[in-house]
């Protein structure tokens, strides 16, 4: 199964009042995490929207389960892997660690995303090609 780790350093910054990670910004390491992917799959995000022609994978649904704490200074590692393929959208799964415990699970589903052709702006869905979902194998 092809997977990703990514190691991030926990900053002043990424905590709350309580000095824990503020929830939000679990959301901005998985999209991090979910390029990082890509990136080792040899699809840097830069090449792959020039490549395809695609506006985008942007998320169409997201969530989170919290089941540990991360504060500043520590050190985790967020290990992703694509959960699903569709024929227009995927899903991706993170799990963050801190050490050799679950602190965190991310979950986002992404959709192929390209510009109509009728020049209004309006996005649409697209056929994800079978070379990128290889890539995966």
């Amino acid at each position: 199964m092809f997977k990703n780790r990514r190691k991030i350093q926990i900053e002043w910054g990424d905590c709350d009042p309580a000095g824990i990670v503020y929830f939000p910004r679990y959301f901005e390491i998985f999209d991090a995490c979910t390029a990082a992917l890509f990136e080792k799959a040899g699809l840097p995000k830069h090449e792959m929207l020039k490549r395809y022609g695609i506006v985008g994978i942007p998320m169409v649904d997201t969530r989170a389960k919290f089941i540990g704490p991360a504060t500043f200074g520590d050190k985790v590692e967020v290990e992703s892997r694509i959960a699903d393929w569709g024929n227009t959208s995927f899903s991706v799964e993170h799990k963050v660690f801190k050490g050799d415990k679950l602190i965190a699970e991310g979950f986002e589903k992404r959709v192929w995303t390209v510009r109509t052709l009728e020049g209004d702006g309006a996005l649409k869905s697209q056929t994800i090609p079978a070379e990128v979902k290889q890539r995966f194998a």
